[in-house]
């Protein structure tokens, strides 16, 4: 029996919580233990918020009348025994939805209205002032309130052709895309820009977003929904009539918003929706899967994936199946058959794009501490052989030794001068990296694109402009990736230094590279000049649409410099973080080598005393390298299992 894609994530889930909490059992274990330095507790950190706060995102699209929110009742909403989100016939989803669970948020719907889209700021702007937003609280427990609240979404105002045109939903130059008009002269455009649904769902709370999109006329109206949250997005199903086949709506919004020529469609989904109307009296069954069967490839072949990216459905009977519990209806409605390839497709992706980051952050964490272990090892052998050569010694000689290493102690605190010219050095080029991705700088860039989009008439030359600013911020990122690479040399060299000098055992940690954050902006200008030659040319004659734009384009490229300011951050942390251990570590050898000598000039048995105290420092030392090995094995193992099975103790060694 397949597993639903409700299983799949609540077994997501269920594997983030417990590596979470096993991730944080393991820094309170190392803290203990002191083997927590900055960047350790850093890197732990992140792990842990990473594994806790992921998202999977489920973009929803599809011109009007495909059956979009009756496929999202269906899915997620079936528990309720009746329709959640309007499924109506006509036009449902009237402005761009978002459904997902925020702890600190009560259960409520938040409507954004239409007339923001006349000011400046992007969506994500707006989320920042809750204040503007008309807020619904929600009854999680009565699905008649939560259906009737959710039907908010579905509201509509008419306003005149000039006020629909400043909206974003009439365009002289495209006729043809217009909302029809009434008697009075007026049109009909959506109450609300976006929603946000905030209710305490078992799939919202384990990090499921849901993304339920409008028709082709308001996706094209709405930059950021277009150039941010779809391209963002994990999966996205797209929803075609198996009726209609692919439309010629279909298929503008497939190309202009779905994909590109480099776009990977591995993550696109398309849903042949409603096939029960071919369900046919007069044909056999097996005429009606070849007639199902036709209409999958050809709509494959139009829209060149692969067959099997193509899954029949019939979200009403699959609703009809779940709510009155008819397995042979749900086996009819192949709604289990989506489920199932959305399950394994979104869920094994984020498995191992999860797992691969934090295979990579548990197998730095285990070399740094592994570094702290070794230096405690060193000095604890360097002790056990000091001790013994002064076996059979007379007082003059441990006198002698006490004075040397007083000696040592002192010319190791004069080198001190020159780890601080050094730490200059890194702070300086770092702040150099910090003012390249800083936020002043992509204002300055973004305000040369504004500057160059409100030129006068039709912006033929915008696709140079934004050409012009993609291929600065790529500079940017290639002068910090040269700048990172002039750090790792300089702290590599100094290192080598210290560890010759000081019989250290510093390793400077490669640089972050940079190539993600540079595929990251390949991906945000192709969406970016994909929009920008789907017939938006007049839009962008409109001032209030470009600052729109740029905004939406502003706030997406902030996130790509502070990820890659936070790598930057964690590597710098790494490398000061092994240095001062380090340090600290021998200073606390000069003490204990002068606290043995004195112990052993006082009493004649304190020479084996203190022989016999490094062999168990040595002894436990073992045992933490091995819990340690254990500790981040088991976390290694356990990111391939999606429920783990084997627990292992965090008893203090």
């Amino acid at each position: 029996m397949s597993t639903s894609f409700n299983e799949q994530f609540d077994l997501h889930g269920t594997w983030r919580r417990e590596f979470a909490l096993r991730l944080k059992l393991l820094a309170e274990w190392m803290k203990d233990h002191e083997l927590l330095d900055a960047a350790v507790e850093e890197r732990l950190r992140r792990l842990e918020i990473q594994v806790r706060a992921d998202k999977v995102m489920v973009a929803f699209v599809a011109e009007f009348s495909r059956g979009k929110s009756e496929l999202i009742n269906a899915i997620f909403f079936a528990g309720y025994g009746r329709r959640i989100m309007p499924a109506s016939a006509g036009r449902t989803t009237m402005c761009p939805t978002e459904m997902g669970y925020d702890v600190d948020v009560p259960p409520c719907l938040r409507l954004l209205p239409i007339e923001t889209r006349l000011q400046p700021q992007a969506l994500m702007e707006w989320r920042m002032v809750p204040e503007k937003w008309t807020r619904i609280d929600l009854d999680v427990h009565d699905p008649k309130q939560l259906a009737a609240a959710l039907e908010k979404v579905a509201e509509t105002r008419r306003v005149t052709q000039d006020d629909a045109k400043a909206l974003g939903f009439w365009q002289n130059e495209n006729p043809q895309d217009n909302p029809m008009v009434d008697a009075q002269g007026l049109v009909e455009v959506p109450k609300w820009r976006h929603a946000l649904i905030n209710i305490a769902h078992p799939l919202l709370k384990q990090g499921l977003v849901i993304l339920d999109t409008p028709g082709l006329n308001a996706i094209g109206a709405e930059p950021e929904l277009t150039v941010s949250l779809i391209p963002q997005a994990h999966a996205v199903v797209f929803i075609l009539g198996a009726d209609t086949g692919v439309t010629k709506s279909d298929m503008a919004i497939w190309r202009e918003h779905l994909v590109d020529d480099e776009a990977d469609t591995s993550t696109r989904l398309v849903v042949l929706n409603k096939i029960d109307t071919l369900w046919d009296a007069l044909s056999t069954p097996a005429q009606i899967q070849a007639q199902i069967e036709r209409q999958k490839l050809s709509t494959a072949e139009i829209l060149g994936i692969p067959a099997q990216q193509v899954i029949p459905v019939s979200a009403q009977k699959g609703l009809v199946a779940k709510v009155t519990h008819d397995p042979e209806l749900l086996a009819q409605s192949c709604l289990s058959t989506l489920e199932d390839v959305l399950g394994r497709g979104i869920m094994d992706q984020r498995q191992k794009i999860l797992g691969s980051a934090v295979a990579s952050g548990i197998a730095d964490l285990r070399g740094e501490t592994g570094r702290v272990i070794n230096i405690r090892r060193r000095d604890l052998t360097e002790q056990m052989m000091e001790l013994r050569g002064l076996k059979g010694k007379n007082s003059a000689v441990i006198k002698n030794m006490r004075s040397r290493i007083s000696q040592e102690q002192a010319e190791f605190d004069l080198g001190g001068a020159k780890i601080h010219a050094v730490r200059s050095v890194h702070l300086k080029l770092l702040r150099e990296v910090f003012s390249i991705l800083g936020p002043t700088t992509l204002k300055q860039e973004m305000a040369q694109l504004m500057v160059a989009l409100h030129q006068k008439g039709i912006k033929l030359g915008v696709k140079k402009a934004y050409g012009d600013t993609f291929t600065r911020l790529r500079e940017n990122l290639q002068r910090v990736q040269t700048l990172g690479t002039e750090i790792q040399s300089m702290l590599a060299a100094t290192f080598r230094q210290l560890n010759t000098e000081h019989g250290f055992s510093l390793q400077a940690p490669m640089e972050p590279p940079m190539d993600r954050f540079l595929h990251d902006l390949d991906q945000v200008e192709r969406s970016h000049l994909q929009y920008l030659g789907i017939g938006n040319t007049f839009r962008l004659a409109q001032t209030e649409f470009a600052d729109r734009l740029v905004r939406a384009l502003s706030n997406r490229l902030r996130l790509i410099h502070e990820t890659a300011l936070g790598d930057i951050e964690l590597w710098s942390k790494s490398a000061a973080a092994q240095l001062d251990a380090q340090l600290r570590e021998r200073r606390r050898n000069f003490g204990r080598r002068l606290e043995a000598i004195d112990r052993i000039q006082q009493a004649a048995g304190g020479l084996d005393d203190r022989i016999s105290e490094i062999q168990a420092q040595g002894a436990t030392l073992n045992q933490l390298d091995a819990k340690l090995s254990e500790l981040t094995t088991y976390l290694m193992t356990a990111i391939d299992r999606v429920r783990p099975a084997v627990v292992v103790s965090l008893e203090t060694v």
